[in-house]
């Protein structure tokens, strides 16, 4: 996959181009939309940010960065809007996410990722075959992007439901020592997903209130639908993170039932000991002791006898007390 992709749509067709022409980033080009997306690139890939759009310096820095919160930030002739978007190199751990940085302008939309955005790899491949996606405008197709990102955290909640149905059958049915890791696991993942998708329904509930110019009325009714996947999406993160919680205690507390099981075993056994002890202690005693009836080889049967009674008697007693 090329670093830099350039599409232009102009006199109703879109065709991917090598270079851009700075005419078309003046006002006097009215229908003429670019689109530039950077994947991965280096700081001499990225001068054309800062040469060519002339965005400023900090935006240019934050989009550079490795890792951005999502936020978005209005400046004199664009809008600069960072969103996370589902990392699907991330294994089983399947909220791990990647941020998509946007530039939008009056007739560009400018996108910087590190490669491996599915969503705008799905758009960038259907807009030079299809003219409308990047006919419609550059907020049309930043709307497009975003809305593809939200609607992949969908399968990936759907997928963790099934991942915390089996948690929860092993924590009752397959305990193991490696089972809290699990669950431990799945709650970082999902206060990973809550730390970037609040933000985000902030940012789109602005798109969506027409906090800034460059969104029109159609494209706030759009933003508004994403805006309900959101809250959707977070409100489904807080039943799914109760739910965590809730097998985390239902599995510690399940650790320590077994533990008062072996606890009890261990007293019962303890404490069956504590007169058979007494007995053996003071009839081994190097003095004279009374004898019971018989000779020297009855006193053993008769201590014997005596030791298995005590025994009998407090099991009977510790099972009608229910103890055991």
């Amino acid at each position: 996959m090329p670093v830099m992709t350039i599409l232009v749509h102009r006199n109703g067709h879109t065709e991917e181009v090598s270079s851009i022409d700075r005419a078309w980033l003046s006002r006097s080009c009215e229908d003429v939309y670019v689109w530039v997306d950077l994947a991965g690139p280096s700081v001499p890939e990225s001068l054309i940010l800062s040469e060519t759009f002339l965005f400023h310096p900090l935006a240019v820095e934050d989009a550079m960065s490795a890792v951005q919160y999502p936020k978005i930030e209005a400046y004199e002739t664009y809008l600069y809007a960072v969103f996370h978007g589902i990392d699907f190199r991330a294994g089983q751990h399947g909220f791990a996410t990647h941020d998509v940085d946007f530039f939008v302008g009056r007739n560009y939309l400018v996108t910087v990722h590190d490669g491996h955005s599915r969503s705008v790899g799905e758009l960038r491949e259907h807009a030079s075959r299809n003219a409308s996606i990047l006919g419609e405008g550059p907020v049309a197709l930043f709307h497009q992007i975003v809305d593809a990102m939200v609607d992949h955290y969908r399968p990936e909640i759907e997928k963790l439901e099934d991942r915390l149905d089996d948690l929860e059958d092993a924590v009752f049915d397959h305990p193991t020592s490696t089972l809290i890791r699990d669950i431990l696991d799945q709650k970082r993942d999902v206060s990973a997903l809550r730390r970037v998708i609040t933000p985000q329904r902030d940012i789109i509930s602005r798109l969506a209130r027409r906090d800034f110019v460059d969104i029109n009325t159609e494209m706030a009714f759009r933003f508004r639908n994403v805006h309900d996947h959101l809250v959707r999406i977070t409100d489904d993160s807080l039943v799914v993170q109760d739910r965590i919680t809730g097998i985390l205690s239902a599995h510690l507390s399940s650790v320590s039932n077994r533990l008062n099981q072996v606890m009890k075993v261990l007293t019962v056994v303890a404490t069956i000991f504590m007169p058979l002890t007494l007995l053996t202690g003071t009839f081994g005693m190097n003095v004279a002791l009374p004898r019971l009836w018989g000779g020297d080889a009855a006193q053993f049967w008769w201590l014997f006898g005596t030791m298995v009674g005590v025994v009998v008697l407090m099991l009977a007693m510790f099972r009608r007390n229910r103890w055991i």
